[in-house]
């Protein structure tokens, strides 16, 4: 059991330390145009307080952080060229997790928006 457990949280180490070098990768000039977006979009959703689908969501709250992130993560290492990658994940190795109250001043406006929308629509 404790190798289990060991296995788990060195997966979740490597898991935000990618994260944290997609968010690099997304404002390095060297990425690739497409693999930024990708990078910036994973990067963002998972770094995001806000989930697509939230956690109180039985098993579908979780499901998203289980799949979408690792998912998106395994699309853009494709993207990206594997000695960038290599750099970024140092780098994020040094660095901390960002924090930005303009990201999440969208993240709520979007969110708002889409009620708004939902809620316009279910009154038709």
């Amino acid at each position: 059991m404790a190798a289990f457990s060991e296995m788990i949280g060195s997966w979740a180490r490597a898991l935000k330390r990618d994260v944290l070098a997609l968010w690099i990768a997304a404002r390095d000039p060297r990425t690739p145009l497409t693999a930024k977006l990708v990078a910036g979009a994973v990067a963002a959703y998972a770094l995001s307080p806000i989930d697509l689908i939230p956690d109180v969501i039985p098993l579908l709250g979780q499901l998203d952080d289980l799949l979408i992130v690792p998912l998106g993560i395994m699309l853009a290492l494709r993207l990206i060229p594997s000695p960038l990658m290599q750099e970024f994940r140092e780098a994020a190795l040094r660095r901390s997790r960002p924090r930005s109250a303009i990201a999440a001043a969208a993240v709520i406006g979007i969110w708002i928006l889409g009620a708004t929308l939902l809620g316009m629509a279910w009154l038709r």
